[in-house]
């Protein structure tokens, strides 16, 4: 095995290792999720050292530089105050979802009116509309971190796969027999998973288009469903209260997460697929643990249904968002609600941090996004503008640019 170059990763911290191994290049990850401003950067490099044959003591300043340099990103905290940028009159019918590339270049709107459209960032241009499908295009996704790649979920039961560049739809995938409500690709963007009201998941190959295997076992609609980061698990939510977890290469349930009292909202790994968070109608999130499939705690708290929950990049901070109004952030480590975001003046649909961990964002029915501080759980400024609810909202990666999509059929580009 030889090494060939290192790559950083700021979000959430950690080295990248290209190396060779019988002529074969690899890569593989060091993850740092608990390095901070006061880590004592000579111990960590000697303790990689023993953990990674790779790492050999010519490397040994070359690997202190790049902690360093990893450092001192995640002592910038991001203090940006958002402006209203773009307001795009996106589509003739209301948005049903906004998704942003890596970079935050550009983003994809699908709509009720059948299209999906890929817009310019920075000027908030229109670069392509996708047509095809025959009805509603409800789930929509880039294959980030790469983005020259689109998926579309539709109420016409289909998923289609097209190219960022040309537009071209490479592959419809036809399979399902009800709508099609959530998709993701997996990490290493060979395979697109959609999940349908059929109560079944499927997973697709990207490059012959072919159906790989059937996710079936759930007695209820699949709203929700999530790749772990190694891409070797795929968990999928259920209206009929349950989580399934499944191993990707052979297309069987390795456990099922009994424990919600009503539908599932939201099912997603942290980074380093150690926990798995659910969130449910049942006014609760509950943790569990992945390598047993054991709930480790509940998070309680909220007067009505979760409609939304997300860990933060390093996996240390849980926020969950509910039709009561407010949010809540969670540790992880202790389980303990640390902050409760209040103001809003309707439900909260969609919560998501910045890259960096220190910002979240939520969107409402009232009209209006919200920055809140992660730490105190403090209101920082108000996005207001849209004059109908805001169900969909995002941070781009450098966590510069927000994203709204609103039922008023427009979006806005913040900056």
């Amino acid at each position: 095995m030889k090494l060939k170059s290192f790559l950083l990763r700021y979000y959430p911290p950690g080295i990248m290792l290209e190396y060779e191994k019988h002529g074969e290049l690899k890569t593989k990850s060091i993850d740092l999720l608990d390095l901070g401003p006061s880590t004592d950067v000579s111990a960590l490099v000697e303790e990689i050292q023993k953990a990674e044959p790779l790492i050999t003591a010519s490397r040994t300043e070359q690997v202190k530089l790049l902690i360093q340099r990893l450092q001192e990103k995640l002592g910038q905290h991001s203090n940006h105050t958002f402006y209203l940028f773009k307001v795009l009159k996106a589509h003739i019918l209301p948005l049903t979802n906004v998704a942003l590339n890596k970079s935050g270049s550009c983003f994809i709107t699908g709509s009720y009116d059948r299209t999906c459209k890929l817009w310019d960032t920075a000027s908030g241009e229109e670069l392509n509309t996708l047509e095809g499908h025959r009805n509603v295009v409800y789930a929509i996704a880039f294959n980030n971190p790469y983005g020259d790649k689109i998926a579309t979920g539709s109420f016409d039961k289909t998923c289609k796969l097209w190219s960022v560049e040309s537009g071209e739809c490479y592959h419809t995938f036809r399979g399902h027999t009800a709508e099609i409500v959530c998709l993701s690709f997996n990490p290493q963007s060979t395979l697109v998973a959609t999940g349908s009201m059929d109560t079944t998941a499927k997973l697709w190959n990207i490059q012959n288009g072919e159906e790989v295997c059937t996710l079936r076992g759930h007695s209820g609609e699949v709203i929700s469903l999530s790749f772990n980061t190694s891409g070797d698990r795929i968990i999928t939510g259920s209206f009929d209260h349950t989580v399934v977890v499944w191993d990707v290469d052979t297309g069987r349930k390795v456990h099922i997460l009994i424990g919600h009292c009503a539908e599932i909202s939201s099912a997603l790994f942290n980074w380093d697929c150690s926990l798995i968070l659910t969130g449910s109608m049942d006014k609760t999130c509950m943790l569990w643990d992945a390598t047993n499939g054991k709930c480790v705690a509940t998070l309680t708290g909220h007067d009505d249904e979760i409609l939304d929950s997300c860990f933060d990049y390093t996996g240390k901070l849980i926020a969950t968002a509910s039709a009561d109004g407010t949010a809540r952030i969670f540790s992880a480590a202790t389980r303990k609600c640390i902050a409760k975001l209040e103001g809003h003046g309707g439900e909260i649909s969609k919560i998501s941090f910045n890259p960096q961990g220190n910002r979240l964002l939520t969107g409402s029915s009232d009209k209006t996004a919200r920055i809140w501080d992660a730490q105190t759980g403090q209101c920082l400024q108000v996005l207001e503008g849209h004059t109908d609810e805001i169900f969909s909202c995002t941070f781009n990666y450098k966590g510069n640019i927000v994203i709204t999509g609103s039922k008023d059929n427009t979006c806005r580009i913040w900056r």
